[in-house]
This record gives structure tokens, sequence and C-alpha cells, in this order.
């Protein structure tokens, strides 16, 4: 698949490199969180209440504070004016009953950021055998959440069988500059992998 880059808007410079990055990861790991933090436009999330539709079928075990969950996509935008850069986010369900909607939220993007709590490691194994498997280039980004365990990068790339090619970071989704620094890694990703000319 060869990634197509989103067409310019008439309130948009010309000269602005337009890339589409996709945000994925497991089950309330901090995606609708990480486009919303960071966005420099109102991000669009299509946040539906949790409801009994779900018992049984969504495994809230470690996620009993969340009362809502992302039924289609998260959406956001971030420029950076000094590369002339404007990166648009696209926050995938983590639901095993939405995983249907990747491969049109996939279409045309040069990377992704695959999230990781690991306290649910697991949770991320359907999201890096996706991008594995179609060869889009991704890091892993663990979100430090304030009452995880703190494992080094090589820790989580094994537990992971990654190899040394794809990045570990480690941020905090509820910070803007944390998430910037996942995303240049991302472009970076995709540079190197020679999905994007930058």
């Amino acid at each position: 698949m060869s990634p197509t880059r989103p067409q310019a808007s008439l309130d948009e410079p010309a000269d602005l490199d337009l890339l589409k990055v996709l945000i994925a990861g497991g089950f309330g790991v901090g995606k609708t969180t990480m486009v919303g933090s960071v966005s420099e436009i109102r991000p669009l999330a299509t946040e539906a209440p949790m409801t009994m539709a779900s018992v049984g079928i969504d495994d809230l075990s470690r996620t009993q504070a969340k009362t809502t969950t992302t039924v289609a996509l998260d959406f956001g935008r971030i420029t950076f004016p000094e590369e002339n850069l404007r990166v648009y986010l696209w926050g995938t369900p983590g639901q095993e009953r939405f995983w249907f909607m990747w491969d049109e939220l996939a279409n045309g993007a040069v990377g992704a950021a695959v999230i990781v709590d690991t306290s649910r490691l697991q949770d991320c194994f359907p999201a890096v055998d996706y991008f594995l498997s179609r060869h889009l280039p991704f890091v892993v980004a663990v979100n430090e959440f304030d009452d995880s365990y703190r494992y080094s990068p090589d820790e989580v790339r094994d537990a992971l069988d990654l190899g040394p090619d794809v990045p570990i970071v480690t941020f905090d989704a509820r910070n803007a500059d944390s998430v910037r620094h996942v995303l240049i890694a991302v472009v970076v990703q995709a540079a190197n992998a020679q999905s994007v000319p930058l």
C-alpha cells in the first residue's frame, strides 16, 4: 500500500507537507487523550458512554474508571512550522468489535504510533501485528500512567518481540510536548522506511 497525502484545503498554505499518522493501541490506553492534548484544532472525538451492551464483550477489568469509549475515530491536527509540516492524527478504536474500521483509517497513512500501557501489554499485540503485516512504519509509544511500573525500552522490545528497527519511546499522553516527540519519532520512522520524502 503506497501512502497518499491528504489534499490541501483552501485555508492551508500550498507549500506545507501534509501527512496522515494513525494513533492505535488497545482499549483505554490514551489514544483519545493523546490526540486531544496536542491538536491545534478542536479534536473530533466519537466518544460514547459505556453501556450494558459492552458487558461480556469489552474487558473493563483494568479500566474500571472509564465511562466512555471511542466508537469510530479520533481526529486532530498539528503543524510543525519550522519543518513546513502538518500532521493529521487519526485515532483508531481500541475494541476488537471495531477493528473492521482499521483498513479504512489506515488508507493513506505514512506511519503510526502504537500506544502501550505496560500493565496491559497484551492489548497492543493486535495493533503491532496489524502494522507489521502491512509493512506500515510505526513506533511503540509507552504511555507512562501515574501508577504504572516503568520498564526500559529494551524490556518492552523483548516483551513485544520486536527488532531494533522499531523505536520504543516513552511519553505522557496528557502532555502536548511529550506527544510532539512521539509524532516526530513516527515521521522520522516513516522517512527512514522511505514511505515519505522529507
